[in-house]
């Protein structure tokens, strides 16, 4: 079993963080629901101001408020205005990789959404792996490559 991106939520910008709370990350639900990520699931939260990076759970919070805000001692990790980077996954045999189609979602400063994306495996016939991020049209986007690793 492999551990696999199932949904991400790109470039969400925290709008609080409440260090007495019991703990977790309290989310928009309309956001959740179109990246696939359940309530109690636990996601990984990638803070791209200071890379700090955590792990908690979702618990939803006002439908259409847009909210981002990290409860408990991840409240230590990322303050309001920070960007952070939400992912969920699931744990799937290798060979199931090409059935998923992880979706993403990216943000604008107020959390509104400015893109549908849609990761892509795909498998040629000598078996090599093909990696494709597709916008809400279909059409391929260009993924840029490091050359300098």
């Amino acid at each position: 079993m492999r551990k696999i991106v199932a949904g991400k939520l790109h470039g969400l910008t925290v709008t609080g963080a409440d260090l007495n709370y019991h703990g977790s990350i309290t989310l928009d639900p309309e956001h959740c629901e179109e990246a696939g990520i359940l309530p109690l699931e636990f996601v990984e939260i990638w803070n791209r101001n200071s890379g700090a990076r955590i792990s908690t759970y979702v618990i939803l919070g006002e439908r259409g408020s847009r909210c981002c805000i990290l409860n408990g001692a991840a409240a230590r990790t990322c303050q309001p205005g920070d960007e952070v980077i939400i992912c969920n996954s699931v744990y799937v045999p290798e060979g199931e990789i090409v059935a998923l189609r992880p979706k993403v979602l990216t943000f604008d400063r107020e959390n509104r959404i400015t893109g549908r994306l849609t990761y892509e495996v795909t498998r040629d016939s000598a078996g090599t792996y093909r990696f494709a991020v597709r916008d809400e049209s279909g059409c391929e986007k260009k993924v840029p490559l490091r050359t300098d690793v």
